[in-house]
């Protein structure tokens, strides 16, 4: 008696969501995802709360492709994402404008799996979401020099937290300021500070900033 004929099983698809504030860049994001056989998107949204709402009624992806800037306001990327993988532990790729050490600290530190710009080609974006839904972690090349980078020069390289109270400075906040936004002393600021100063090898809150404009850490 012959065996039975083997009917071949389709290889399931990776569902991905997009979270932009520009339709464009959804439009653009969504034009390649579908344009590939073994993806496709499932939802997509306009701020970094809907992805938490959708996944929190029943929702359900194997990849969120994040952006880290919703506008004043609105949650941030790096905070969405941290939520997204502590509640639901499904792999976010941050798909940005931003490539600053402060931006990529803050997305990995929340455990996002990957980083890419948005002017990275389209055979990549394809290859880094397959890649989140394996588990991999996918950064750019760029991102990857600026980590190890990082690792390299350990001393010169600033904290996540230490990126933020220069970022408030650099946007002409005031000590007083930079402690109540940020929920901490004034002492605390200014301690963070005399750390940024030696790290940088800067003499003030203002020269400090201004190299790390420089360097491409803000």
């Amino acid at each position: 008696m012959s065996e039975p004929a083997t009917v071949p099983v389709a290889a399931a698809r990776i569902d991905v969501v997009l979270a932009d504030d520009h339709p464009v860049v959804r439009a653009g994001l969504r034009a390649v995802v579908d344009s590939r056989p073994d993806m496709r998107v499932v939802h997509e949204t306009a701020t970094a709360e809907e992805p938490l709402a959708w996944l929190e009624a029943g929702g359900r992806a194997d990849v969120i492709l994040l952006d880290l800037r919703f506008g004043e306001a609105r949650m941030g990327g790096a905070e969405a994402a941290g939520r997204i993988i502590r509640q639901h532990a499904i792999p976010v790729l941050v798909v940005t404008t931003y490539g600053t050490d402060a931006d990529i600290l803050a997305a990995v530190e929340a455990g996002a799996t990957g980083y890419l710009l948005k002017d990275a080609p389209t055979d990549e974006l394809a290859r880094a979401i397959r890649s989140a839904a394996a588990g991999e972690v996918a950064l750019a090349g760029d991102v990857q020099r600026r980590l190890l980078g990082r690792m390299r020069s350990p001393h010169e390289s600033l904290s996540a937290r230490e990126l933020e109270v220069l970022r408030l400075v650099d946007a002409g906040r005031s000590n007083d300021a930079v402690a109540r936004e940020l929920f901490v002393s004034v002492a605390t600021v200014k301690s963070h500070l005399a750390h940024i100063n030696t790290k940088l090898g800067t003499r003030s809150r203002t020269e400090a900033a201004a190299t790390a404009r420089e360097r491409g850490m803000l």
